[in-house]
């Protein structure tokens, strides 16, 4: 599978800063694992009620770095634009 790029980042997730973008990219991951930590940011519940299994390895990493991205984010402290 192809690991997810700084375009899949920038699509999935918005404009957000170069050390995010690099964060995510770091972990190797797909871009299928990237939507998988998305839904369970969305909404966690559908996902336990299918019996899915908490999210563990790359996803949990990505659901740590989207979830603290929010927090800032709702903290006021926006990240900045990606300049391309």
């Amino acid at each position: 599978m192809k690991r997810v790029t700084r375009d899949d980042v920038v699509r999935a997730v918005g404009p957000v800063d170069d050390i995010t973008i690099a964060e995510i990219i770091g972990t190797e991951a797909t871009a299928d694992e990237l939507a998988e930590a998305q839904a369970w940011i969305v909404n966690d519940d559908p996902l336990l009620n299918a019996g899915k299994p908490l999210p563990i390895g790359r996803v949990r990493e990505l659901v740590d770095i989207l979830t603290e991205l929010e927090t800032e984010e709702e903290d006021g402290k926006l990240a900045d634009p990606v300049v391309g």
